[in-house]
């Protein structure tokens, strides 16, 4: 399992705290989507959705693909799953939320913990 340090996890924190950003990542959950597919779904500029992408994808919380000159943009959920689930396994250490995701990892390989 991808170990998460104090300083990644506050980097996805510091992407969460906005609410375009938020929505960014639940029109994600959909599945992939093009840059322009995102920033339709908002009423501000192409711009400031770009920045809004960049950010998400400096914390590790979205993936790039690029196909000729289109960008499509996927939910890193592993990556946001650890993130989230440090913090809350630390502060909330009676739901196991980190073992959890840990052993649906391994019984996605195939394997038990």
């Amino acid at each position: 399992m991808e170990e998460i340090d104090a300083g990644q996890e506050a980097g996805a924190f510091r992407a969460l705290a906005d609410s375009t950003r938020r929505q960014i990542l639940e029109d994600l959950r959909e599945g992939e989507l093009s840059a322009g597919e995102i920033a339709g779904r908002f009423p501000i500029s192409g711009p400031s959705v770009s920045r809004h992408l960049g950010v998400l994808k400096t914390a590790g919380l979205i993936r790039e693909r690029r196909e000729a000159n289109r960008i499509f943009y996927s939910l890193a959920e592993d990556r946001l799953a650890l993130c989230i689930g440090r913090f809350l396994s630390a502060v909330c250490p009676d739901q196991f939320v980190v073992r959890q995701h840990s052993r649906k990892i391994q019984k996605a390989r195939g394997s038990t913990i």
